[in-house]
């Protein structure tokens, strides 16, 4: 299993860096950031100056959206990116939510989605691409690798996932609700035509090593408010049965709004509504132990990386005790006498 570190870029940048370059010394793959461009610092410009400051790590957004970048944009960005760096970017992405609604705008379409992730992964891929009735190419990109990872929750999303995405990431780490949605994941990547095992499968949640639990709790409910965002648009779509597991829509019934001033942090004052049930569902919280089983059960149904979220007030020793105790326990030993 692979390990992400999922980070806010609050300034200053360099805070952002330093965590970045503690998550590769402690074994971590990958490092993701937010991406929303009003709320926080531009994570595009920061990608450069942690790779910069770090030799094996790969970098992106969790996630980007088709709203706020011109798609050609985006892919120059990363294809500059790989030949700075070598192929050490992925993309996320997925319909919108924070970047878009502070600016009084609206998730995208799932066409428009699949659009961008065909746009983007071919220029950055260093390939041609057919876009607003011309064949665009960047002619200065050669060799560059660019894998587009879709975020989703709703039926149709995940079906464009499976069919299109070269992974999928789902924001909770609840084990059952995991399994259903890498299962229809996997399914409609089969109906397609795809080899489901080509798709890498991400599950990312808050992380929290501790022993108070209610201070681990309140310090991580925020995201069972971020989930719920998802979550009422699928309601609001499909109603409460059917669609998606009861387990993932029932907990939003007391759910009255959501202010963005405070997304995604500790002290965000419009979740009350979210239960320690939920809270412990959807993260990652206690001792070591507690970790490695919940990380084991969550491998053993095909999640091939866990991101975690460093929105608390323990980030560094989070990053310590994975990369000391968790991340070994996760890895495949090595025998240096057989």
């Amino acid at each position: 299993m692979d390990f992400g570190a999922v980070l806010q870029t609050n300034p200053p940048a360099s805070r952002t860096v330093h965590l970045a370059k503690l998550a590769e010394q402690y074994g971590f793959s990958h490092v993701w950031t937010f991406d929303s461009h009003i709320l926080w610092q531009e994570p595009y410009v920061i990608y450069s100056q942690i790779l910069a400051e770090t030799r094996r790590i790969k970098v992106g957004p969790f996630v980007t959206n088709p709203a706020t970048r011109d798609w050609t944009v985006t892919a120059s960005v990363f294809a500059t990116l790989n030949e700075m760096y070598g192929n050490r970017t992925v993309v996320g992405i997925g319909r919108g939510d924070s970047a878009v609604r502070v600016t009084n705008g609206k998730p995208t379409t799932l066409t428009e989605l699949r659009e961008a992730i065909h746009v983007i992964r071919e220029l950055g891929n260093s390939r041609e691409v057919e876009y607003n009735g011309s064949t665009l190419r960047l002619p200065w990109s050669e060799g560059s690798e660019l894998e587009v990872w879709v975020a989703a929750y709703g039926p149709l999303a995940l079906k464009l996932a499976g069919e299109v995405g070269d992974g999928f990431i789902l924001q909770l780490a609840d084990v059952d609700i995991a399994k259903w949605m890498i299962r229809t994941v996997r399914e409609a990547a089969e109906k397609a035509g795809r080899d489901p095992d080509a798709i890498t499968f991400c599950v990312a949640a808050p992380f929290y090593v501790g022993d108070d639990w209610q201070h681990m709790r309140e310090q991580c409910r925020w995201f069972g408010g971020m989930v719920g965002n998802h979550v009422a648009d699928i309601v609001a779509k499909y109603g409460t049965s059917g669609a998606v597991p009861q387990a993932l829509t029932d907990y939003i019934a007391g759910r009255t709004g959501y202010d963005y001033n405070t997304h995604g942090k500790a002290d965000n004052d419009h979740v009350d509504f979210v239960p320690d049930e939920i809270v412990d569902r959807f993260c990652l919280l206690g001792d070591t132990s507690d970790h490695i089983a919940k990380l084991e059960e969550l491998r053993s149904i095909g999640v091939q990386q866990f991101a975690g979220y460093l929105q608390h007030d323990n980030k560094e020793e989070t990053l310590r005790v994975y990369g000391e105790t968790v991340i070994p326990a996760l890895r495949d030993t090595v025998a240096a006498k057989a």
